[in-house]
Parts: structure tokens; C-alpha cells; sequence
């Protein structure tokens, strides 16, 4: 028997309000904990270090104009809540919270909260739905259910603050390295980088576009991961490796790496793409030393949370780099995916035939 018929849940869902803020922060503190009643999405980000209360910034007050929050309600009480990321420049919404208490319960509660996501995203033309999870308590059956695709996994690694960052690279190793800042012209390097990369099949559902890459700052959401949500709270920077040959162009980039630098109480980010071949350690250690200048011991506390990094399976072995550099695999987490569009064949002409 599938998990969302486990059990009948007999309340309603409805929009979160201010009022449920100390109750929304209670919820989401006990799925957290694993308790053995309650389902959450499971994400490797849990306890220290890397707290996921903390990471995702519950409850309300840290939400940006653009994000939803669902809550499941049951006899005046909170038994669930969903909490969707809106991207407005690209109409996709990307589920970064799941949460339901009640051991028989907890699944329907669960799949009415997806369902109700799903109606309001269709009413507001919401192109494309995103979902990490880890593959536990009947995660994926829940999505692929609601119509989620499961497009791959994606592996997060981790590195420990207790071990020292390394000092930040000097402009001539960063030369003799071709590493440099990247800007808006680098969009289409970046863009062929990305399909170099990138099995066919994800780029198709990813559908990622050129003005997708020429963003920059706190609005870069490409590439994707599991951890994009992280980006919200960190300032965002991207440099690239480029190629030695250059290419037919002069343009071909050999890799990509995106730093993410805390502003609060959670990991700092590293996300790495080279194309194959490419040695990706230059960039990992570029990476370090850029998060290593911006935190400085004394000053704050941001240098003690460690950095993470997330690696799809595809991309390997950018996961032995980042193991070389002091990183260790804490979980896999699996992709899901759900399309609202109605892909048509475009009209083609086709070798005639003898009838």
C-alpha cells in the first residue's frame, strides 16, 4: 500500500498566517529531530553543523515577497507545512520544505499539501516544479505519485570548520591557473560549458536559458542543486577557468566554480563544473581561498560553519577533487521534477513511402 493512503487525514489546508508563527517553528523543530511520527524531506542538512531550522530561515519573518508556505490544520492544530522558493523570472517553484507529524497520518497529510501546491501553482501558471529529497519515509513514491519525474541524484559533501581554510590564491597563481571573475559576456561560454556537461535529458527539463547565465550577484540560481535555496542568505560569486586551446571562438571555458559565503548561521557553498578531462582541483582551491578571504576569525562567527558542496552524479569525479580537498560525503539526495507544459512535435518532412 502506497504511503499517502497509509492513513485518512482529517483536516484542511490553507495558507500560513502570522499567527501560526511560534506553531510553524515548533513544527518544523520536531520533523527535524527525525522523530520516529514524523516525515520531512529528509535533506542531509540536519543537526551540527549544518542545522536545517537554520539553513532554511523558518519561520515567517525571513520569507521574501515571492514564497509560499502552505500549513495542513487539524483540530486547531498544525499537523503539516510545505514551503515553496518562487522563481518570477522563470516561473518554476521549487519545494524546500515538507514537513507532517502523526505516525498513521503523516502521508496523507503530506501528499494533500503537494496536491494543493500543485493546484494553486497551475492557477498562478507556474511552468515547472522542483523537489530534492532523500530517497526515505516514501519521499519519492509521495512525488512520483503527484506526477514528479525522477531525473537523477546529486551527492553532498561537506567540510568540516574545524579544518583550516587555505590561504586565498595570488593574482599570478590565478593566472597561470586561467581562473579569473566571470561576467555577463561569459553567458554563452558558460551556457556550452553547462550542455558539455549535462546529459541531454536534464537540459531538456532543466531548460535552462542564455539570460539565465547573465545574472549575477544574490540572483544567480544556475547551475542548479539540491542546496540552491542557500543562495538566498549568502553573496554570489562565479569564476571560470578558461581554456588554453580557447576554442573555435576564443571563448571555450574548461570549468565554472560558484561560491555562496554565509551572512548567517549556516555552511558556505561551493559549486563546481568542469568539463571532462578538465582537472577541477585549481578550482576547488580557488573556491577555499575566495571563501577564506571573506571570512575573518574574530570578526563574526561565519567561518564556523564549514562549507558544502553539492555534486551530481553525471559530474564525477568533481567529488574526488573536493575529497582531496578535505570534503566527505554525507548523503545522496534524489531530483524530482514535474512539467506543466505540453511538449508538440514540430511539423517535419518525412521520407515519402510506397503505399
Amino acid at each position: 500500500m502506497t504511503e499517502p493512503r497509509a492513513g485518512r487525514a482529517t483536516g484542511k489546508v490553507r495558507a500560513a498566517r502570522l499567527t501560526d508563527l511560534a506553531a510553524l517553528g515548533e513544527l518544523s523543530r520536531l520533523c527535524q529531530g527525525d522523530g520516529a511520527e514524523t516525515r520531512s524531506l529528509g535533506l542531509p542538512v540536519s543537526g551540527p553543523p549544518i542545522g536545517m531550522f537554520s539553513l532554511f530561515r523558518l519561520p515567517l519573518g525571513a520569507f521574501r515577497p515571492h514564497d509560499l508556505l502552505f500549513v495542513y490544520e487539524d483540530q486547531g492544530r498544525l499537523a503539516g507545512l510545505i514551503r515553496v522558493e518562487r522563481e518570477p523570472s522563470r516561473d518554476e517553484w521549487t519545494i524546500v520544505e515538507l514537513d507532517a507529524v502523526g505516525a498513521s497520518t503523516a502521508g496523507d497529510v503530506r501528499y494533500r499539501l503537494v496536491q494543493q501546491l500543485l493546484r494553486d501553482g497551475s492557477k498562478r501558471g507556474a511552468v515547472r516544479f522542483h523537489v530534492a529529497c532523500a530517497d526515505t519515509d516514501g519521499n519519492v513514491d509521495l512525488f512520483m505519485q503527484a506526477g514528479f519525474a525522477r531525473f537523477g541524484d546529486e551527492l553532498i559533501l561537506s567540510r568540516p570548520a574545524s579544518q583550516a581554510l587555505p590561504a586565498p590564491m595570488s593574482d599570478v597563481e590565478a593566472a597561470a591557473a586561467c581562473i579569473r571573475p566571470a561576467g555577463q559576456l561569459d553567458a554563452l561560454a558558460l551556457a556550452r560549458l553547462y550542455a558539455t556537461v549535462t546529459p541531454a535529458p536534464v537540459q531538456r527539463l532543466e531548460s535552462l536559458r542564455l539570460a539565465d547565465w547573465e545574472r549575477h550577484g544574490n540572483q544567480w540560481r544556475v547551475p542548479r542543486s539540491s542546496l540552491a535555496p542557500i543562495l538566498r542568505f549568502a553573496d554570489v560569486e562565479g569564476f571560470v577557468m578558461e581554456s588554453p586551446a580557447g576554442g573555435t571562438d576564443g571563448t571555450q571555458l574548461d570549468g565554472f566554480v560558484q561560491i555562496g559565503v554565509a551572512k548567517e548561521d549556516q555552511p558556505h557553498y561551493l559549486k563546481v563544473l568542469a568539463r571532462p578531462g578538465v582537472d577541477a582541483a585549481p578550482l576547488v582551491r580557488y573556491g577555499l581561498g575566495v571563501i577564506s578571504a571573506q571570512t575573518q576569525p574574530g570578526a563574526d562567527h561565519r567561518h564556523l560553519h564549514g562549507v558544502i558542496a553539492p555534486v551530481r552524479t553525471y559530474e564525477a569525479p568533481i567529488d574526488r577533487r573536493l575529497e582531496e580537498a578535505g570534503f566527505t560525503a554525507i548523503a545522496s539526495v534524489t531530483l524530482l521534477m514535474k512539467e506543466t507544459l505540453v511538449r508538440v512535435a514540430e511539423p517535419a518532412l518525412v521520407p515519402a513511402g510506397v503505399r
